[in-house]
């Protein structure tokens, strides 16, 4: 039956050429592209490969909202499968940026007395960062849950075609064997990849059954050679292709070229006479192993290129854990060593990016290294930090005591106190820079508000206001010399300082001062305590009549009577209480006490009468 249709067995001869390797040209074939060209599935590997072949950021500078942007943009605008490297480099990075700023904010909130039960913390970029790669996960999970469904489905649609060729062979019907032989190959072809762990065994069956199908042909050699001839001429234009890919200068590029040319030779060409089959594998062979030595040279002209700059770039990181800083002990002295840290930072960065493979370890012992230092420098400045804020207290209390006393008119004891309050601000060191400006300002005012008050009354005083207030001054620094003074000399010197004249109104400190030397001089006298008491009174009641100081009269007068009728009532008192008592205990302790008590407030009630009479006889 079969001879009967060699016009159809010739048919299909010389369109049979996809397909149709033998086992030891198939085996040879998987050995170099299972260990080279592996091109048999779609799977995450292969994606994992092309994402290394795109170009990203080194995001180990960018701030946290720079990251939550690029993080956005990726999953934007790249295909999900080829963002895995960075998206994890993005990661690394927004979670030691966010860690750094959480550690700081919390550590703010403990210098405030806070509890760190109590603390919270929330930024919007790390909710928008964490709903980014939710969204990023859920694509990522649907993009290889799709692969999957599609490979398995592959899979069945492939394993369908071997059970559909199976059945073919067995029902042998020669009138429809060529048409559904050709469906079948056709079928087979446009069947996409399948599961990696699958590939081969499926593959294998596939031919095992094709083999089947040609020994059921039992074609003739005539067709067979013509068969074989055209596999030949179509194998040699493969290797001529694959021997022009050598001199190719992109080796990415030619690598991707001979893959395909592998999968041509493998699934698309049958096989070629025996005799010539192995020549013909082996100047495949030898082209292929051309564009492999120049791509391992390639890479191993590169890897020696990242050696060298892997060994720069320790270099470095031994440099900047070399910086000594432990005799740093002022800003400037840090300033230096930043200086130099970013000097090496940026002849770090200047020697060139490394692939994330290789980047990874020496970007950690880069980061240690600088981890260090900055722990360092970040202890001194927390310490001055420290310091600062109490050099703000210092200041603040300074400002409080400089505008309590910019309105004073006791110009000696304010100027003094001025100067010296200005004196203390510059012995105390620097305050937080947010608040320098302010509290600067602020006592800057209050110093010139005062000082400007000082210059003004001291040029509106006339001339002769003047001289009295330098007599006055003179007076004052004479008496300061002599210790001891009789009771004379003390009326002496208050009629001699009334003599001088009157004060100004801006130094009216001067009659203090001059009233609490006559207080210190009279207790120091042997005199009656009443005595003291009334000269003490007439003095301060002389200066203000001198001053007409007529409101201090009129509450002084007011004052003397309240004392009189509050001693009149507790005289009153006593003696009410001495009615109680029967003439036979005159002698009792409890008694006498009383009218021991009635008789000191008498004496009492007398000076302040005496004070009183005084004081209206005073013209004013």
């Amino acid at each position: 039956m079969l001879e009967n249709n060699k016009d159809n067995s010739s048919k299909i001869e010389s369109e049979l050429n996809e397909n149709d390797s033998l086992s030891i040209e198939n085996q040879s074939v998987n050995e170099v592209s299972e260990s080279d060209l592996d091109n048999q599935s779609i799977t995450e590997d292969d994606e994992q490969e092309n994402e290394n072949e795109q170009v990203f950021e080194d995001y180990s500078e960018f701030s946290i909202e720079e990251l939550v942007v690029s993080l956005k943009n990726l999953i934007e605008n790249t295909p999900v499968q080829k963002i895995k490297s960075p998206i994890d480099q993005i990661k690394n990075a927004f979670n030691e940026k966010f860690g750094a700023l959480l550690a700081e904010k919390k550590q703010a909130f403990l210098d405030e007395g806070g509890e760190s039960i109590d603390f919270q913390f929330s930024h919007p970029s790390k909710s928008e960062f964490n709903k980014l790669l939710s969204e990023y996960r859920v694509k990522r999970e649907a993009h290889y849950a799709s692969i999957e469904k599609k490979l398995n489905e592959n899979l069945e649609k492939r394993l369908q075609v071997i059970e559909e060729l199976k059945t073919l062979i067995d029902d042998a019907e020669v009138s429809t064997m060529y048409k559904n032989f050709k469906a079948i190959q056709e079928k087979w072809n446009s069947i996409g990849g399948v599961p990696r762990s699958t590939y081969n065994d499926t593959w294998k069956t596939y031919q095992h059954h094709v083999e089947r199908f040609y020994d059921l042909l039992h074609l003739s050699n005539d067709f067979r050679d013509l068969d074989f001839k055209h596999n030949l001429d179509e194998k040699l234009k493969i290797i001529e292709k694959a021997e022009a890919l050598a001199n190719e200068k992109d080796i990415n590029f030619a690598a991707k070229q001979l893959q395909e040319l592998h999968k041509i030779w493998k699934e698309d060409i049958g096989p070629v006479a025996r005799d010539i089959r192995e020549e013909v594998w082996q100047k495949f062979s030898d082209a292929t192993k051309k564009i492999h030595d120049k791509r391992h040279e390639f890479f191993k002209e590169i890897h020696s290129k990242y050696d060298e700059m892997i060994d720069k770039k320790m270099l470095v990181i031994a440099e900047i854990n070399a910086l000594d800083v432990s005799k740093n002990s002022n800003h400037n002295d840090w300033q230096k060593s930043i200086d130099e840290l970013e000097a090496l930072r940026k002849k770090y960065f200047d020697i060139g990016k490394l692939p994330y493979a290789k980047s990874e370890e020496i970007w950690q012992k880069f980061k240690n290294a600088t981890k260090n230092f900055n722990a360092a420098k970040n202890k001194f400045y927390k310490k001055e930090k420290s310091e600062q804020q109490e050099n703000l207290q210092k200041k603040m209390a300074l400002i409080e005591l400089a505008e309590s006393l910019k309105d004073s008119e006791d110009w000696e004891m304010a100027t003094n106190a001025m100067k010296k309050i200005q004196s203390d601000w510059k012995k105390i060191g620097h305050v937080p820079r947010k608040f320098s400006d302010d509290i600067w300002k602020r006592f800057k005012a209050a110093c010139n508000y005062y000082f400007n008050r000082f210059h003004q009354q001291k040029n509106a005083v006339s001339k002769d206001q003047q001289q009295v207030v330098d007599r006055k001054q003179e007076y004052l620094e004479s008496l300061k010399n002599k210790k001891k003074f009789k009771k004379e000399e003390v009326f002496d010197m208050m009629n001699e300082w009334q003599d001088l004249g009157r004060l100004p109104k801006n130094s009216k400190h001067l009659d203090s001062k001059f009233n609490k030397l006559i207080d210190a001089t009279l207790d120091n006298l042997s005199l009656d305590k009443n005595e003291i008491v009334f000269l003490k009174f007439k003095n301060l009641v002389d200066s203000y009549f001198e001053n007409n100081d007529y409101k201090k009269l009129d509450s002084e007068q007011l004052f003397v009577r309240k004392k009189i009728d509050e001693i009149v009532r507790e005289i009153q008192q006593l003696e009410n209480n001495l009615s109680f008592f029967s003439i036979s205990n005159k002698n009792n302790p409890l008694v006498l006490n009383v009218k021991n008590q009635v008789n000191e407030f008498k004496e009492e009630l007398a000076v302040w009468k005496e004070k009183l009479d005084y004081i209206k006889k005073l013209d004013y």
